[in-house]
């Protein structure tokens, strides 16, 4: 296990295309492998239970989103700001974080949970449950609901043990828990014949194996960084500087949930409930591109923000832009693969001819500007990874909501169920063009300050 003057020295050191390299890739394994727990749980409901069933399961979606937004919340600003005290030489205050993110994830995850299991019906009605899809969809919540506890310890201590110099131990994290989903779920839902319910219990074991060996790493008195009873109580200073970086991806996943309510009402209006499960599809799919370039952005966070703390800003840039170039590549990727084989990539997911189509026709049209995805996802995490949390916000903000939900209401009333996938493309476009923009004034006057160069 490296020592701290080890990792500090790396960070701050190491040629940042081999740095880059030695940070993503686990990175990348890991939140690929996270990705499977729903699209393993797609795969195998649509084909051993139904296409209503992928539907039912695609309306818990913008709910597991609205959970995991807590766990965001808390794991992202807690993961910036220890990578941020770790460059300025401040281990103990990094601590400090550390024990008040522990707290805080106890706190909120009791919360959360409370709410959601006493009004699941009337959120499942909201997020456009049906008479045909309602049954699976709160089969499925009612187990995985009590599991947040599980999961925001899991996904938050992860993503700080990455950020605090642990990301290959933070990729085993990410194994073992997929491990364990993948050879439970079809044990439970086909071997057992347990169905929705039987992915939800496997998902739930899989969270507390990885639970477990997560906060395991922070007890280790080895560890870079370790919990300590004294750092448990909460410090407003502290709570506020891991909420005021976290509340940027934490409204991108609640934008995200309120978007899919949106979108599911409009699929409903115009496609009925299989071309919910379309979305559903879609989005796994989709999901696995945008994973892989959110694992770049994990592996690149603790460079951006231990050099931005050391004001290494040459280093810091040069980061971004190699990440920047890697994301592209990710993206455009995806969209060869959306527009030359969608049938053959929603057929894994159900026989049903008539949600293949849908499905498939949506993945062609929403991955019409895939390759400009990238670069906006990484710069947008940027500025949340040194610590910029209101311009991160924005530019979040600006793909999921300012754009996307204007386009969910102009598009499909002149243009059907293909307006519903082309708001989509539109807004991404069009976020693409504001992200750039902001970055390149940052840029600018941040060289003009900080007399830093970045790297052509």
């Amino acid at each position: 296990m490296k020592n701290k003057t080890q990792i500090d020295d790396e960070l701050g050191n190491e040629r940042i295309g081999k740095l880059l390299w030695k940070y993503s890739v686990p990175a990348i394994v890991g939140t690929m492998l996270s990705s499977l727990y729903n699209i393993v749980d797609r795969i195998y409901i649509g084909l051993g239970v139904g296409p209503l069933a992928i539907s039912g399961l695609a309306l818990t979606f913008p709910f597991m989103n609205f959970l995991a937004a807590f766990s965001m919340l808390i794991g992202a600003g807690a993961s910036a700001r220890i990578s941020i005290r770790l460059g300025e030489g401040e281990r103990e205050k990094a601590e400090k974080v550390l024990g008040n993110a522990f707290t805080l994830t106890l706190l909120v995850s009791a919360i959360i949970i409370t709410f959601s299991l006493v009004f699941l019906d009337e959120i499942l009605i909201k997020f456009g449950g049906s008479e045909n899809t309602l049954q699976y969809a709160k089969e499925f919540m009612v187990i995985i609901i009590p599991g947040t506890i599980l999961s925001s310890l899991l996904f938050g201590f992860n993503s700080i043990m990455r950020a605090s110099g642990y990301p290959k131990k933070a990729m085993i994290t990410m194994i073992i828990s997929a491990l364990v989903n993948i050879s439970l779920a079809p044990i439970f839902i086909f071997g057992l014949d347990m169905g929705i319910a039987g992915a939800a219990h496997a998902t739930n074991i899989a969270f507390f194996v990885g639970m477990i060996w997560v906060m395991s790493h922070f007890f280790n008195k080895s560890s870079n960084i370790q919990l300590h009873r004294k750092n448990f109580k909460p410090e407003k200073q502290i709570v506020k500087s891991i909420l005021n970086i976290g509340i940027s991806p934490f409204s991108m996943m609640i934008a995200a949930s309120i978007t899919v309510v949106i979108m599911n009402r409009a699929l409903i209006q115009y496609g009925g409930d299989l071309a919910v499960g379309a979305l559903g599809i879609q989005n796994g799919i989709a999901y696995l591109f945008i994973m892989f370039i959110i694992g770049l952005n994990q592996g690149a966070q603790p460079i951006l923000g231990f050099n931005y703390g050391a004001a290494n800003y040459t280093r810091m840039f040069s980061a971004l832009k190699k990440t920047a170039i890697g994301a592209t590549v990710v993206s455009s990727l995806g969209f060869v693969m959306g527009m030359f084989f969608p049938y053959m990539l929603t057929g894994m997911f159900t026989n049903d001819v008539e949600l293949r189509a849908l499905a498939a026709r949506a993945l062609t049209i929403s991955m019409l500007v895939y390759p400009l995805i990238g670069s906006q996802i990484v710069f947008t995490n940027f500025f949340q990874s040194i610590g910029k949390a209101k311009i991160s916000m924005f530019l979040s903000l600006t793909r999921q909501v300012l754009f996307l939900i204007p386009c969910l209401l102009i598009l499909p009333p002149f243009f059907d169920l293909d307006g519903v996938w082309a708001a989509m493309p539109v807004s991404d476009s069009l976020s693409v063009i504001v992200t750039t923009s902001t970055l390149i004034i940052f840029i600018k006057r941040f060289q003009k300050k900080n007399q830093a160069t970045f790297p052509l």
